[in-house]
């Protein structure tokens, strides 16, 4: 259709004018709708409620688990731990059992357990014009109000941590997408597999980590990089809190079978669709003892750039090299889809 937005996020421009349109006229409410920010953050006297809503819908497969995930990290790197679920479902017509309820139901309760997150409420139902489940979570937390991080905060000089590695999500939603297809292509079943449970292991969750390093301090900002990857985040960061960046790709981690599937789909893993990942922007003299802190835990991480001056643009640095941190409208994931 012509004039079409493309699969995706929206435009950051076009999202922050309609923000800027709109005035919020509660002053209860703290942080509200703001390009790069993760979640809502509302003042209840005592406390802050942090408020997060997120859809599953590159994920076919055990999409109660993502969406337990995706919607609880938003969460985690408010500071705040997270405690209440609502779910809507909306499943296709001519192609919803009882055994699919069920399964995604049962997807959500273990998700839950796992998380200790409960479970309050929702709605499900079967509606046209869907080819597979579409669920959107709505989750709430809870944090106290001398330590909420936003992305915001993120000052000139500041170290910026990865944790685990990029494009897990999509390591996971390649293999359980595209099994059949990795098999005519010469992929063992035993590699499909690995792949497929980078969705437990390294795992999509970045609860623990955020939970870890909050305790330790010296954080400025968190933020989660999901859809558009890594460098959107980065993008984001920037956005948010006005400041450029400098980036060292050789720090980068990418695990072994994110960079093999990546490159089976000519996917630039930097743009994947990254849950599993955590951007840290710490305190340089607070740096060395969270990243040692979560390697305690057994969770890698690696300082992978700085934060600089706006002026200076985004950029990835490999000595003398110079190149702009490149911006993708469309997540490289959709690749796997077309």
């Amino acid at each position: 259709m012509k004039n079409s937005l493309p699969i995706g996020k929206l435009n950051p421009d076009l999202l922050e004018s309609l923000f800027t349109s709109y005035r919020i006229s509660d002053p209860a409410v703290i942080i509200g709708p703001k390009v790069g920010e993760d979640a809502a953050v509302i003042d209840m006297g005592d406390s802050l409620l942090v408020a997060k809503t997120d859809p599953i819908t590159f994920a076919t497969d055990e999409i109660g688990w993502y969406l337990v995930c995706v919607n609880g990290n938003d969460i985690a790197t408010m500071g705040a731990q997270p405690r209440w679920l609502l779910v809507t479902l909306l499943l296709p017509e001519g192609k919803a059992t009882e055994a699919l309820v069920k399964d995604i139901f049962s997807q959500i309760i273990g998700a839950c357990e796992e998380f200790d997150i409960t479970l309050c409420g929702g709605h499900t139902e079967i509606t046209y014009g869907l080819d597979r489940p579409i669920a959107i979570g709505q989750m709430l937390g809870k944090v106290d109000k001398d330590r909420l991080i936003t992305s915001s905060g993120a000052q000139v000089g500041d170290d910026i941590i990865l944790t685990k590695g990029i494009a897990i999500e999509a390591t996971s939603i390649i293999a359980r997408e595209r099994g059949d297809m990795l098999l005519s292509r010469g992929y063992s079943p035993q590699y499909i597999a690995r792949a497929r449970q980078y969705l437990k292991d390294p795992g999509i969750s970045v609860l623990k980590e955020a939970m870890i390093a909050t305790q330790v301090g010296g954080i400025h900002a968190m933020h989660d990089p999901t859809e558009g990857g890594l460098v959107t985040g980065l993008h984001e960061i920037a956005r948010c809190s006005q400041v450029g960046v400098t980036a060292w790709p050789e720090e980068i981690y990418i695990f072994p079978e994110c960079r093999e599937l990546c490159s089976e789909f000519d996917i630039d893993p930097t743009g994947a669709i990254a849950s599993g990942a955590l951007l840290i922007i710490a305190d340089p003299a607070r740096s060395g003892e969270i990243t040692e802190v979560l390697a305690q835990s057994g969770i890698s991480c690696f300082v992978i750039g700085q934060i600089v001056e706006k002026e200076k643009g985004l950029f990835f640095q490999e000595g003398a090299e110079r190149r702009p941190i490149p911006i993708f409208e469309t997540d490289e994931i959709a690749k796997i889809f077309q």
